[in-house]
């Protein structure tokens, strides 16, 4: 254990303002850690955690890191504001990519003495692939969160061999992927999209936390799947999330009509791509999810 003149395991985080970021600080916390988190504006009364100034893309002072048992970097900026205009996918890429890499330069300069050290991506890394379960041997997809993945992930290799790459799916949260959906819900105009057939990934708030802890626990390395066990379609989901909230679930939005409002990229990487991701290295290591089912998981999400 690497914790240098801390008495108690470091853990350093950034992206740590987050719905996954703030849930997996008062994880480490409540263990005991202390959990340093990497920030622009240092504010005054940081509470139980400390908090260490940076600015993505001016180089990181490596002695920062040093003494932690492992560095999160969690940095994306939302997906799902729209739209995706040009100047907005300079953010999606400088808030994914700079970040990871100005967080690897550091941890490389630190050779053989440098932190385990974990970075988000996403399983838009598969594109769109129907009928086939998508493993981390699986290769990249063709749309524009699939290359952006792919790039993502090339930064945060840079800091060397113990590295993970968290190819995360998306949280079924009511302040994560069930926000749009819930209010949509709500309304009663809840519904297919596109057919409604297309497989999603998806994942619980308490398991995506839970999942994060056992690969740096484990220091398991290389692309790690954080999805469901349980295959689920775009209708799966919508269907029980209207079945839990007591409304309907049949206001359909054709494939075409969410290209035209949403932007293709946008409706083609978020609604429409089908990929079942099966978490492989997870099972394979002994991981086990509290949330099998996504009628669970969305239950968790509504209970917040």
């Amino acid at each position: 254990m690497n914790q240098g003149k801390h008495s108690r395991p470091r853990i350093v985080i950034s992206g740590a303002s987050g719905l996954i970021g703030r849930a997996l600080c008062r994880s480490f916390l409540d263990d005991g850690y202390d959990v340093a988190t990497l920030v622009r504006n240092v504010a005054p009364g940081a509470g139980d955690l400390t908090h260490l100034p940076w600015e993505p893309g001016t180089p990181l002072d490596p002695e920062v890191l040093r003494s932690a048992e492992a560095v999160i970097c969690l940095n994306g900026a939302p997906i799902s504001k729209l739209p995706w205009t040009r100047e907005y996918r300079h953010t999606l890429y400088d808030s994914r990519v700079v970040s990871a890499l100005t967080i690897a330069r550091a941890l490389e300069a630190l050779g053989e003495e440098a932190p385990f050290f974990a970075c988000a991506s996403a399983v838009g890394y598969y594109g769109s692939s129907p009928s086939v379960a998508l493993t981390e041997q699986s290769p990249a997809g063709d749309t524009y969160l699939a290359r952006l993945c792919t790039v993502w992930e090339r930064a945060a290799k840079t800091a060397g061999p113990h590295v993970a790459l968290l190819r995360t799916a998306p949280v079924l949260h009511r302040a994560g992927m069930l926000a749009p959906m819930i209010l949509l819900t709500k309304l009663g105009i809840a519904g297919p999209l596109g057919s409604g057939n297309q497989s999603w990934g998806w994942i619980s708030l308490e398991d995506e936390v839970r999942a994060i802890r056992f690969v740096v626990d484990q220091k398991l390395t290389g692309p790690v799947n954080i999805s469901g066990t349980e295959r689920a379609t775009a209708n799966d989901v919508g269907k029980e999330l209207a079945a839990q909230m007591n409304r309907p679930f049949w206001f359909p939005a054709p494939a075409f009509i969410l290209k035209t409002v949403l932007g293709a990229d946008p409706a083609e990487s978020l609604l429409l791509t089908d990929a079942h991701v099966h978490p492989e290295k997870l099972i394979q290591a002994g991981f086990e999810f509290r949330h099998r089912r996504v009628a669970d998981a969305v239950a968790a999400g509504l209970a917040g």
